[in-house]
C-alpha cells in the first residue's frame, strides 16, 4: 500500500494559541503588545493613582496659610505706525517710549516742534493718571563711544523733562531723570532698523486704579 507523506500546514495565530492552551505555554510571538503603542514601549497604567483627600501630607503645615491672592499684571502695548511712539500699559504703570528722530536732531539734545506737542499730550495723561512721580529714562544705540552715548542720553532726558514740567506746572511731581546709553536695548544693534528703536525717550509713572 502506498501513503501519502504528511505535509505540514502553516498554523495561524489562532491555532498556536489553541495548542498553546493545551500545552501550558505562551508562544513567544503571542499578542502581548498593544499593536497601537510603538516598538519597545510599555503599555501605560490602566487607571490612574487613587488620591485620599485626608492624607495629612495633602494639609498645610500647623501655623501655615494661603498667600494673598492677587491679580496677575497683564501688559498691554500700543505702537503708532510709524513706530516713532509706544506705549504700554500694566496694572501699575505707564510707560512712553518716543524715538529720538521725532524729538532731536541728528546727536542733538534740541527739541523740535513736533517734539514739543508730543510731550504736551503725554502730560495731560500724567494729570489723568494724578501722578506725582515720574520716570524720564535716555537710551542711544551702540555707535559712538559709551561715553558719548551716556552724556546724551541724560541731556535728551533732560530736555523732555524740562518741557514735561512746564506743561505739568505741578510743585507736588517730582522727576527721577537719568541717561542709560546703550543700555537695555529693545532691538538688534546690528541693525539701523534695531538701532532707531533703541534710540528713544521713555516717560513713565504709576498708574491709578481704574483709570
Amino acid at each position: 500500500m502506498t501513503t501519502t507523506p504528511r505535509r505540514s500546514l502553516p498554523l495561524t495565530a489562532a491555532a498556536l494559541l489553541v495548542v498553546a492552551a493545551l500545552y501550558g505555554v505562551t508562544p513567544a510571538h503571542a499578542d502581548d503588545t498593544d499593536p497601537s503603542q510603538p516598538p519597545d514601549t510599555a503599555p501605560s497604567a490602566a487607571a490612574p493613582v487613587k488620591v485620599d483627600p485626608t492624607d495629612p501630607d495633602l494639609k498645610l503645615p500647623e501655623g501655615a496659610t494661603l498667600a494673598t491672592p492677587k491679580v496677575l499684571d497683564i501688559k498691554s502695548v500700543v505702537e503708532d505706525q510709524s513706530g516713532d511712539e509706544r506705549r504700554e500699559d500694566t496694572n501699575a504703570d505707564v510707560t512712553f517710549a518716543l524715538q529720538a528722530e521725532v524729538l532731536f536732531g541728528k546727536d542733538s539734545a534740541k527739541l523740535g516742534g513736533e517734539a514739543k506737542a508730543r510731550i504736551a499730550t503725554i502730560a495731560g495723561e500724567i494729570k489723568k493718571q494724578n501722578a506725582t512721580q515720574v520716570r524720564v529714562f535716555g537710551f542711544t544705540d551702540n555707535l559712538g563711544s559709551s561715553a558719548h552715548g551716556d552724556v546724551l542720553s541724560k541731556q535728551r532726558a533732560n530736555a523732555v523733562q524740562a518741557v514735561l514740567d512746564q506743561d505739568l506746572n505741578d510743585p507736588n511731581v517730582t522727576f527721577e531723570v537719568r541717561g542709560y546709553g546703550e543700555q537695555y536695548p529693545i532691538a538688534d544693534n546690528s541693525t539701523e532698523a534695531g538701532r532707531k528703536k533703541n534710540r528713544r525717550v521713555e516717560i513713565s509713572f504709576p498708574r491709578t486704579e481704574g483709570q
